[in-house]
C-alpha cells in the first residue's frame, strides 16, 4: 500500500509540474502577446497657460475725461479751456470768435464733448489741424474740431 501511496504522490507532482508549466507557458505567452500588441500613442504635451496681454490704447480709441483737460488754443485770441471733469461732465470756457465767450457743461461722449450753445446742441471732436479747416491750425496733430472755420488745438 505504501507505494501505492507514493506512486499516488508522484503522479500528482508531476501533473502539478506539469499545469505549473502549462501556466509558466500561458504567462510567457501573455507577455510575448502583449509585446506585440501597440502602445497607444503618447498624447501630446498640454501648452502652458499663457496670461492674455492687457489691450494697449490704440490710435482709434476713444479719449477719456483726462484727455480734453487743460487749455486749447484757437485762431485770433479763440480759446478753450476745460476743467473739472465730474462723472463725464466738464466744464467748458471758451471763446469761440471776436465778439462771444461763455461758459458751458459738457458731457464726454464716444464722439467727443457734447454741449449746449446758443440753442444748440454741438460736439468738440478730436481731430488735426487740417480737420478744423482754419490754415493757422494746419499741421497740428492733436485738436478740437467744433465745426468748419470753429476749432482748438494743444500748443
Amino acid at each position: 500500500m505504501r507505494g501505492t501511496i507514493i506512486v499516488a504522490a508522484l503522479a500528482l507532482s508531476a501533473c502539478g509540474a506539469s499545469e505549473r508549466r502549462s501556466e509558466g507557458a500561458a504567462t510567457q505567452a501573455a507577455i510575448e502577446n502583449s509585446a506585440a500588441t501597440p502602445l497607444p500613442a503618447p498624447k501630446a504635451p498640454t501648452p502652458p497657460v499663457t496670461p492674455t496681454p492687457t489691450p494697449t490704447p490704440s490710435a482709434t480709441a476713444t479719449p477719456g475725461a483726462n484727455h480734453y483737460l487743460g487749455r486749447w488754443t484757437g485762431v485770433e485770441g479763440m480759446y478753450l479751456v476745460v476743467s473739472d471733469p465730474a462723472q463725464g461732465d466738464v466744464k467748458l470756457e471758451m471763446q469761440y470768435d471776436l465778439d462771444n465767450k461763455g461758459n458751458y457743461v459738457g458731457t464726454v461722449v464716444p464722439e467727443g464733448i457734447r454741449f449746449q450753445r446758443g440753442g444748440e446742441t454741438l460736439t468738440l471732436k478730436p481731430s488735426n489741424g487740417d480737420a478744423t479747416g482754419l490754415k493757422w491750425l494746419a499741421g497740428k496733430p492733436d485738436c478740437l474740431t467744433v465745426k468748419p472755420g470753429e476749432g482748438y488745438c494743444r500748443d
